[in-house]
């Protein structure tokens, strides 16, 4: 919803809080690796139950992830690889928090917050799964109440505020509810699609 919203907007406000990146020609690809590798530790964190350091980890990963894509279209370097990139790591680091969390209660012996996180990961991944193959088909496929930028944000405040179960909770049914958001969308317009080719196939 925050990048749905906002879109490309806070790229001023990215430039003016933070000029020193732009006086380079900095790469975005460069930038986006970092990011994932700050937020791999931030996974790391989790596990070893370091949870407010894992927080303030995921802002600073974030951080890295806003300000790529702006880097890239202030200095002409927007690329297929480069979103492909970042859409990958994106991934990466959505599995590796929710791992480190599923460590952490392990490690404390609570199966049910295992349990938690892990539904947590699975639903993260079919939100995230669901629309790239919806984009497949359907050219613009912006759907759903829970996307990264919501769940990593719930992430990060929960680990800073000592709610890190409450906000599992929120990211495991909120990331349910914007999956079966997607998969509804998808079977709407993928059906007029088909219905669409079906008709130019009868008139010939």
């Amino acid at each position: 919803m925050i990048k749905a919203k906002l879109g490309h907007e806070l790229d001023a406000t990215v430039k003016a809080a933070l000029p020193f990146l732009f006086r380079r020609r900095l790469s975005p690809n460069w930038m986006t690796v970092l990011g994932c590798l700050v937020s791999l530790v931030a996974a790391a964190a989790f596990g070893m139950g370091w949870l407010a350091t894992a927080g303030l980890l995921i802002l600073a990963g974030g951080l890295f992830d806003l300000v790529d894509g702006v880097i890239a279209r202030a200095h002409g370097l927007v690329t297929r690889f480069g979103a492909f990139l970042d859409s990958t790591l994106d991934r990466l680091v959505d599995m590796a928090l929710l791992l480190g969390i599923t460590m952490h209660y392990a490690v404390a012996g609570e199966p049910e917050h295992v349990l938690l996180a892990g539904w947590a990961l699975v639903a993260s991944v079919l939100v995230s799964y669901a629309q790239a193959r919806a984009e497949l088909v359907v050219p613009t496929f912006r759907v759903g109440l829970l996307e990264r930028a919501e769940r990593v944000l719930i992430l990060a405040l929960g680990a800073l505020l000592g709610l890190l179960v409450p906000a599992l909770w929120i990211i495991a049914v909120g990331s349910t509810i914007t999956f079966v958001q997607r998969a509804s969308a998808a079977y709407r317009e993928m059906e007029r699609i088909d219905a669409g080719e079906r008709a130019l196939r009868e008139q010939h």
